[in-house]
């Protein structure tokens, strides 16, 4: 073994990929004295372009090709060796085949489609060539006749297996004997995953290999399934959202095998007039992943998971915006009245935080990013703030995605992101203070309670910012950041609610709670999350409730307010449930939540650590007035930063640009200031 390419560093200021160049996808020439390889030697985005050189070490290597590649071009030689296929998206919204000559020049495609095509090979004789393909949704072997392009699928006639094979049918049915979409996870004796021949065969990606020998995998199921199983004993586990518990059988599977699985819904507290209808706020229907999805699939996904609601936010992955076809500003006609599909907006930017747009009654705003360095798109201008004003003349939501995976210290680290370009909500002081946020993703693909610790700053301001959720669930994939829902918001809503208004309505006026598992339940004073509490002067004696169910363990129930436990409630027994009333001390203004967590991951939760949280109930004691000084230098200090980096930055296309950002800056500054007094 003989190592051909050394380490490099790149300075560029790369978003997602390594600081490292990479080099990926090595395939040999036909007569073994070259390869050619993707690498990002170079460039900021994508996995990079062609590089070929001579099979020996410390041989000089050159870029034959540049285009911006995701993990999927992997390029091929013909077997004479003047011609590569690889993968592409060039142009389009979807990988084809596309051609090119072995030492450089410009390539075409020779497939067309609104699918993926990928993984290309030729075949020994270079008329033809093979690739994956997920034109019908999952994934498929095809053959494309050189000369022709006439495509055929692989289809496998018969199956050898090595172990004695048995038929599982499995049915799941709700509370009321009828067969209900739910997530199963089947196992059998040998620690291997298995799932219906055409499901969608998905694995968690937050996987300890010193916790189990494989991932959790889980396919989605309208209620009757069908698989191929080992004889001997299979292990089967369903779920359906967070609302019921955790089915779990063992079935002793010989030549054929039959099990019903009964779902038993939690114990939850229920009011006559309103329900708690639960969302993902940010989801991605199709984002480079294996599968192609579709809105009728993402909607069965999403019965499987039992949500109300479901926001596609539709954004680029690299030059690309894959959902785009999509796009529509009223709900999708795969919606049902139980499953609500919307496709919304995420709007990227390498530096001021991402945003997800809601509701956007007009059209798609574009660019869909920001702040992109080497790109037309490289200013700091249009901030976040700029975008919402743009969103909200469409009626739409604004919130603040996935915010916060670091401790944000303005005092000590001028970067705020400790030098790494990572996608922070950085604006997120900015925008709060200018009234432009109407919700924050509490939880989401981030550090729940770093998150928590820069939101309860912002409460201490006196500011009212709503708890929302999203997974950014890529539900095309088979393994990354699932299933839908992994993190989801639940609003009160009228009983019998038709349409989607009242649930917005709701999450705007704060009354939610965001959660990975544990459902909440939490009143103060006779008040519900979102409303306000009026007290009289003086110290305040107000009694509360608060009620915990959830399908996995927890560790922590805590009521916090002002940033502080103020009674830790310590859940018993199976630690899955808890009911207190009590009566708690006020005397300051404020704002009181519920807190729910684990310590650490509780299967089936696919997160790092189990967390749910109620909005605010604000409290207004008469007399008291907020003395956030602390909270306020600390978000002076931040935007001080945010000052420093938009004086120093060269990419503006207009000086008009730069005084605007920085005039944004002050005047949230002021608002800060104001605190202080």
């Amino acid at each position: 073994m003989r190592r051909l390419t050394g380490e490099s560093r790149s300075n560029l200021p790369r978003f997602y990929y390594s600081e490292f160049d990479h080099e990926i996808s090595p395939t040999w020439s036909p007569d073994g004295e070259d390869l050619i390889f993707v690498s990002n030697r170079g460039h900021i985005y994508g996995t990079g372009g062609f590089w070929r050189m001579k099979v020996e070490p410390g041989s000089e290597k050159h870029e034959i090709h540049y285009e911006e590649t995701a993990w999927k071009a992997r390029p091929d030689f013909s077997p004479d060796g003047k011609r590569i296929v690889y993968a592409s998206y060039l142009g389009s919204q979807w990988h084809q085949l596309w051609v090119m000559p072995s030492e450089g020049g410009d390539p075409f495609p020779i497939s067309y489609g609104d699918f993926d095509n990928t993984n290309p090979r030729w075949s020994p004789d270079g008329t033809r060539i093979a690739f994956i393909s997920n034109r019908s949704g999952n994934t498929s072997l095809w053959v494309q006749e050189l000369l022709g392009g006439a495509q055929s699928p692989v289809v496998a006639k018969e199956r050898r297996y090595l172990k004695a094979m048995g038929h599982l049918s499995i049915t799941v049915l709700d509370p009321l004997g009828r067969p209900t979409p739910a997530r199963v996870s089947v196992t059998g004796e040998d620690g291997r995953a298995y799932a219906p021949d055409e499901a969608w065969m998905h694995a968690e990606d937050n996987f300890v290999r010193s916790e189990s020998t494989f991932e959790s995998h889980y396919f989605h199921t309208a209620g009757e399934a069908e698989l191929t199983v080992p004889e001997g004993r299979i292990q089967v586990e369903v779920t359906k959202g967070f609302e019921y518990q955790v089915a779990r059988e063992t079935v002793s599977c010989g030549p054929r095998a039959r099990l019903v699985i009964h779902l038993k819904p939690l114990k939850i507290p229920r009011d006559a007039q309103s329900q708690w209808a639960s969302a993902d706020l940010h989801v991605h229907m199709n984002y480079g992943g294996a599968y192609r999805n579709t809105p009728t699939n993402l909607v069965a996904q999403q019965a499987a998971e039992n949500l109300f609601l479901v926001e596609n936010l539709v954004v680029n992955k690299e030059q690309r915006i894959p959902d785009i076809a999509y796009f529509r500003t009223t709900p999708d006609p795969a919606s049902n009245p139980n499953h609500w599909l919307l496709h919304g907006q995420e709007f990227h930017t390498s530096y001021w935080g991402h945003l997800g747009l809601l509701n956007l009654t007009q059209n798609f705003l574009l660019p869909d990013y920001t702040a992109y360095g080497n790109t037309a798109a490289s200013s700091l201008f249009p901030t976040n703030a700029v975008v919402a004003d743009l969103a909200h003349q469409q009626q739409a939501l604004v919130g603040y995605a996935h915010p916060f995976d670091i401790v944000v210290d303005p005092a000590s680290d001028p970067t705020l992101t400790h030098g790494e370009p990572l996608d922070e909500a950085l604006e997120l002081p900015v925008d709060v203070a200018l009234g432009k946020v109407d919700y924050i993703e509490v939880l989401g693909f981030s550090d729940h309670r770093m998150t928590a610790s820069v939101w309860y700053r912002l409460l201490n301001c006196g500011f009212r910012l709503p708890a929302g959720a999203g997974s950014d669930t890529m539900a095309n994939y088979a393994s990354l950041r699932g299933p839908v829902g992994l993190t989801r918001v639940y609003a009160s809503i009228p009983k019998d609610v038709i349409g989607t208004a009242p649930w917005f309505d709701s999450l705007k006026q704060g009354r939610t709670f965001a959660t990975n598992g544990p459902v909440l339940g939490f009143t103060l004073g006779g008040k519900t999350v979102g409303g306000e509490l009026k007290l009289p002067v003086g110290e305040n004696k107000v009694m509360f409730t608060a009620w915990l169910r959830s399908f996995v363990p927890v560790d922590h129930l805590e009521l916090v307010c002002n940033g502080r436990v103020v009674r830790d409630l310590k859940p018993t027994g199976d630690r899955q449930s808890a009911d207190e009333n009590g009566a708690i001390s006020i005397s300051q203004t404020g704002w009181c939540v519920l807190r729910a967590s684990s310590d650490k991951p509780e299967h089936p939760v696919f997160d790092d650590y189990v967390y749910a949280t109620t909005s605010p109930i604000y409290v207004s004691v008469e007399g008291s007035v907020l003395k956030p000084a602390g909270d306020a230098a600390f978000f002076i200090s931040w935007i001080d930063r945010l000052v420093e980096a938009t004086k120093a930055s060269r990419s503006w296309n207009t000086t008009a640009e730069r005084v605007s950002v920085l005039q944004m800056l002050d005047q949230a500054r002021q608002v800060y200031v104001s605190l202080l007094k």
